[in-house]
């Protein structure tokens, strides 16, 4: 499933709908315009739409990599927050 799923997204049928999707934009453009045009109104003037980025390529994590991530985050949310304390409060934050 993993592997259809990879040759779907790689292939060329990703490509055939966003041309597709800039056939269909540039078609509502040109009825847009005409349907003005016919009313009395300026034709338009569109933006250019922004060409497609390539996503960047994902790290894969190794298992220590997110052992020692979790801890972090397990420590950082174990420790004691500063602004709650009623001494910080009371005299401004603790050195």
């Amino acid at each position: 499933m993993k592997s259809f799923l990879q040759r779907l997204l790689q292939g060329g049928y990703v490509g055939l709908l966003e041309a597709d999707v800039a056939r269909l934009r540039a078609e509502n453009r040109a009825l847009i315009n005409s349907l003005l045009g016919t009313a009395g109104f300026p034709p338009l003037e569109f933006p250019e739409v922004p060409k497609p980025q390539p996503l960047p390529r994902l790290r894969k994590r190794s298992w220590h990599q997110i052992q020692a991530w979790r801890e972090t985050e397990s420590a950082r949310s174990m420790s004691p927050n500063l602004d709650d304390s009623e001494l910080s409060r009371r005299n401004g934050p603790v050195p």
